[in-house]
């Protein structure tokens, strides 16, 4: 919606977010847990009026909307709740006896303060609440900026908030269009947290600069699917349809690029026209595909679709585009000077290209600026988790697609013109805070032995004391080569040990 205002709209939510932070930052874990978990209830009680609204800003069918969004929320948000104040705890860190006698060390997280979480429009619901209730779990409060294209959305996630008053300001919903994120961005949130595209990221992340507020992206992707000739045949290919379809190919780790060994390659393009061909496009229950939630993404689509046909590829059907509603194709005889196997596309196209070797596919997989997701499929585990550890993404499947990313306890995020950071699971958690180090010693000694004043004597004598915990040879070696500089820390030692004998250590 267009915005009259938005640096001042930005500038209130932000300073609401604020004026909340003492309190909830200062509230337990447990206690925060218990706030987000009833939202959790609130979400699944309405769970069916939430899909007939992301079904209306979004296009997506019934079952993608609850699936796709309602779903991964719910598993995330108890996943957190029971394993929040463990990742979250103050952590103890072992300390040399020797050089730190007395002493004890951990580490504790604190929050950033208030953050800013920039959503997307192709999982308004999903990608909005998971980074905000993680957030918020780290103790931080948060300025919610969801898409423009699902302004419904925005505001029944609002809505959804009212029910729960434990949370109350800490988290504020900001609407409007892009003019509102950036008004957002500019105000200075003391973190940012965006999903988009690429062109958008970077963007977020100049605006950010001017103001030193750090940043975590979460952009595009390219995603590979390897498929050897010893891959469970059905599943594999079934997996490359849904991979490929799901949600209208609107996903950041969609499947784009199917690599296929060339010994299965013409039975299984053939087996994937197949299956996609049989996909219904449509809004009931019973469809597949529902129609792409923005029309500037659509002439992406087309673009690509063109490109590779005038530069010879085949496709399993014509383009076939009816209002906002596009049926998927399948595309072979393709090659990396295409767009498709180049830019990401994020609708139903699916490019198939042959391979010959471990080696050849994984070249391919990883020749994109991209880094995202991939999967790889083999019956041999060995080769699999080979070939998944060659691949330059931040998450990889064997024998699955897509869903890798929806495990809770497993970060998600990507390398290279993915972005960086990470979601989801214990780094997740800890990416919306940050660490403080803590020393504590209790040693009453006036003066410790690298303290003031200096002089070339107290070099030597440190210089021996590197060398008899660090040096080579045996402990008695070095204890013999290093004895006058040892003697000069006997007043250290002897204090310390006196210490430690009347307090009956």
């Amino acid at each position: 919606m267009a915005d009259s205002d938005p640096a001042r709209r930005a500038h209130e939510c932000l300073v609401a977010a604020r004026a909340a932070f003492p309190d909830w930052s200062s509230r337990s874990v447990a206690a925060r847990a218990a706030a987000l978990a009833a939202l959790r209830r609130v979400i699944q009680q309405r769970s069916d009026e939430i899909v007939q609204i992301v079904c209306r800003d979004t296009g997506k069918v019934p079952t993608e909307a609850l699936l796709g969004e309602i779903y991964p929320t719910l598993e995330m948000l108890r996943y957190y709740e029971k394993e929040a104040a463990r990742l979250l705890r103050t952590q103890s860190v072992p300390t040399s006896a020797l050089a730190y006698p007395f002493a004890s060390a951990y580490v504790e997280r604190r929050p950033f303060g208030t953050v800013a979480v920039i959503s997307p429009w192709n999982f308004p619901f999903q990608l909005s609440l998971i980074p905000a209730a993680t957030a918020l779990l780290a103790g931080n409060t948060v300025c919610l900026k969801p898409s423009e294209l699902c302004g419904s959305v925005a505001a029944l996630i609002a809505d959804l908030l009212r029910e729960v008053p434990a949370i109350g300001a800490a988290l504020t919903v900001l609407e409007g269009d892009g003019a509102a994120g950036r008004a957002l961005v500019a105000a200075g949130p003391d973190l940012i947290f965006f999903t988009g595209g690429g062109e958008a990221g970077r963007a977020v992340m100049a605006l950010a600069a001017r103001s030193g507020t750090p940043v975590i992206l979460e952009l595009g992707g390219k995603d590979a699917m390897i498929v050897c000739a010893d891959a469970p045949w059905e599943r594999a290919a079934r997996a490359a349809v849904y991979g490929a379809f799901a949600n209208s190919g609107q996903m950041c780790i969609a499947v784009e690029r199917l690599y296929v060994e060339r010994p299965i390659y013409p039975r299984f393009v053939q087996d994937v026209v197949a299956a996609t061909r049989a996909l219904r496009v449509g809004t009931d229950g019973d469809s597949d595909l529902g129609r792409m939630t923005s029309p500037r993404q659509i002439e992406i689509v087309e673009a690509h679709y063109r490109d590779a046909l005038a530069k010879g590829a085949q496709a399993s059907g014509p383009w076939q585009q009816e209002g906002d509603f596009v049926h998927p194709v399948v595309l072979w005889d393709v090659d990396h000077s295409m767009q498709v196997m180049r830019e990401e596309t994020f609708g139903p196209l699916l490019a198939v290209m042959p391979f010959d070797d471990e080696d050849e596919a994984v070249r391919l997989a990883n020749d994109t600026p991209f880094g995202l997701n991939g999967s790889v499929w083999t019956t041999d585990l060995a080769k699999g988790r080979r070939l998944a550890s060659r691949l330059a993404v931040g998450g990889c499947a064997v024998n699955d697609v897509i869903k890798n990313a929806g495990h809770p306890g497993l970060p998600f995020g990507g390398v290279r013109h993915s972005g960086f950071g990470r979601s989801h699971g214990a780094e997740g958690l800890l990416s919306f805070t940050q660490p403080v180090s803590v020393l504590v010693n209790t040693g009453r000694m006036p003066r410790e032995p690298n303290w003031f004043p200096y002089s070339a004597e107290r070099y030597r004598d440190l210089r021996g004391f590197m060398d008899f915990v660090f040096g080579e040879g045996s402990l008695p070696r070095r204890f013999v080569r290093n004895w006058s500089a040892l003697k000069s820390f006997r007043e250290f030692f002897t204090f310390n040990l006196r210490q430690k004998l009347n307090k009956g250590g």
